[in-house]
């Protein structure tokens, strides 16, 4: 039986740099941290300036308000994402009478209908028209809100007839109706498709696909 060879004698030297660096390093990584903390506190401590477009804002809410009636808008605020937007909630029976005010009105004239979306929270679902108006070189979403059980909203086609296939393809895939469309029916799905795809609770019928 061979003899056990005996470890290698430490050198306390090499064993004392490596200790050193390793707690250089666990210091730079606090130091980074807690920069990163503190510079993230001052941004909360900092108030915020407030955006350019916040008097575009109120100046929609006020205008809708002031025309419509109190309580059409629902809910307002500005998209950070995307470049401060004004974003709108309306309420859907007077949908048709704002889309017209957006659209006509001399400080509006929001006359080109860029988008219109749909969107499923589980517990409602939403319709967002991006509109713009090429005079005021300004934008604006609306958002629509519905239940899921029988969801209706008024169509926007009478008055941006872009809004027609839009509205096709959220009525198709989110099962939406929109009342006084001229021409509501499925777009992308056979009529005698079973369900809405893009509705997070539906559930195809092949599994696989």
């Amino acid at each position: 039986m061979e003899p056990k060879q005996a470890p290698p004698p430490i050198d306390a030297e090499r064993e004392a740099k490596l200790k050193a660096a390793a707690e250089a390093r666990a210091a730079r990584a606090a130091a980074k941290a807690k920069a990163e903390a503190e510079a993230a506190q001052a941004e909360l401590d900092t108030p915020k300036e407030p955006s350019p477009r916040q008097n575009d804002l109120e100046r929609y809410v006020r205008l809708i308000e002031d025309t419509v009636g109190q309580g059409t808008v629902k809910e307002s605020g500005l998209n950070e994402l995307n470049a401060d937007m004004p974003m709108l909630v309306i309420a859907s029976e007077q949908w048709p009478e704002v889309s017209l005010l957006l659209r006509d009105h001399g400080e509006l004239r929001f006359s080109y209908l860029r988008n219109v979306s749909g969107i499923d929270y589980e517990t409602y679902l939403e319709i967002v028209y991006f509109l713009l108006s090429l005079d005021n070189k300004q934008d604006v979403a609306i958002k629509l809100r519905t239940d899921r059980e029988a969801p209706s909203v008024p169509s926007a086609t009478p008055t941006w007839s872009t809004a027609n296939w839009n509205e096709r393809e959220i009525y198709d895939l989110l099962g939406i109706s929109f009342t006084g469309h001229p021409d509501l029916r499925r777009i992308m799905m056979p009529d005698d498709w079973v369900g809405h795809p893009l509705r997070k609770d539906y559930e195809p019928l092949d599994s696989e696909v």
